[in-house]
C-alpha cells in the first residue's frame, strides 16, 4: 500500500508502508486562542500561505517538524491580516535532525533565522523541557495551530487550541506497530468535544504543564473528526538552547 505524507505545501510519497499517514497542521474543534496568549507560536508560510506551525526557542531559532521548510511569521494571531505585531523573517539555514530519513522517525528540525526576532509582548521564546523529563500517560496537554477545521473546510485564519490526553505506550503500539518508537515519540487522544489536530499543524507544539513536550508530527488518517492517536516527536532528542544547531542534537 501507499503511505502519503502531507503538509500544506510539501508532498512525499513512500511505497514501503501499509498505513495511510497524514502530516497535519490544523486544529479540529477546539477553541480560538486568546490573541497573543501564546507568543512563542510561529506560522511557517510557503508563498504567504500557512503550511506548518513552529515555536520560537531563541531569538534566532525556531523549532518545527523536519518536513516543514518555510518563511517564519512571528507575533501573529490572524494570519489573514498584516497585523502590526507580526514579524516576517526568512530562514538562513535548515537543521533537520541528522537521523531524519524523510519518513516518520526524528521528524524535527531547527530553523536558523536570517536575523534575530524582536522580543516583545507579542513575540517571546519558550523554554525546552529538561533532558530527562518524562510525560506520563493520561496528562492533559494543549495543541495549538492554524489550519483546516474539518474535512474539506478552509484553514482557520486565527490561532486555535485544543486539549488532548497523553496515552500509554501499549496503546500507541496497537495503532502504530513498528512505526512507533517510544524513546522519542509520544501519542495523544482527543475527543470531538475537546477538539484535536488534523491536516496541517505539523511542527506546532504539544504543551503539557505549560512546557513543550513534543512537536506535532503525524496521524493515521481515518477522518478529520475521528483521528487515531496523533503522533508527536518528543523534545528529549533536542536538548538545551541552541548555540550552534549540531550541538543541540
Amino acid at each position: 500500500g501507499n503511505a502519503v505524507i502531507l503538509s500544506s505545501a510539501l508532498f512525499h510519497l513512500n511505497l514501503e508502508d501499509k498505513q495511510t499517514i497524514l502530516h497535519f497542521d490544523s486544529i479540529i474543534g477546539g477553541r480560538e486562542a486568546k490573541p497573543h496568549s501564546r507568543p512563542y507560536m510561529a506560522s511557517l508560510q510557503y508563498q504567504e500561505h500557512h503550511s506548518c506551525g513552529g515555536m520560537l526557542i531563541r531569538e534566532d531559532f525556531v523549532l518545527t517538524a523536519a518536513h516543514c521548510p518555510s518563511t517564519v511569521v512571528l507575533g501573529a494571531h490572524d494570519i489573514s491580516k498584516k497585523e502590526k505585531s507580526q514579524q516576517r523573517i526568512k530562514v538562513a539555514k535548515y537543521y533537520p535532525h541528522p537521523k531524519f530519513s524523510g519518513k516518520y522517525d526524528y521528524d524535527i528540525m531547527l530553523l536558523k533565522l536570517e536575523k534575530n526576532a524582536t522580543l516583545n509582548k507579542f513575540v517571546k521564546t519558550i523554554k525546552l523541557p529538561k533532558k530527562n523529563g518524562k510525560t506520563p500517560a493520561n496528562v492533559k496537554c494543549h495543541v495549538v495551530g492554524w489550519g483546516r477545521t474539518g474535512n474539506d473546510l478552509r484553514p482557520s485564519n486565527v490561532l486555535k487550541e485544543a486539549t488532548e490526553k497523553t496515552q500509554f505506550s501499549s496503546e500507541w503500539e496497537k495503532i502504530w506497530g513498528s512505526t512507533f518508537n517510544f524513546h522519542h515519540m509520544i501519542c495523544t487522544k482527543f475527543t470531538k468535544k475537546g477538539g484535536g489536530v488534523c491536516e496541517g499543524d505539523s511542527g506546532g507544539p504539544l504543551i503539557c504543564n505549560k512546557r513543550p513536550q513534543g512537536v506535532t508530527a503525524f496521524i493515521m488518517k481515518d477522518n478529520c473528526n475521528n483521528p487515531k492517536y496523533p503522533h508527536y516527536t518528543l523534545l528529549n532528542i533536542v536538548i538545551g538552547t541552541p548555540h550552534t544547531a549540531p550541538k543541540v542534537y
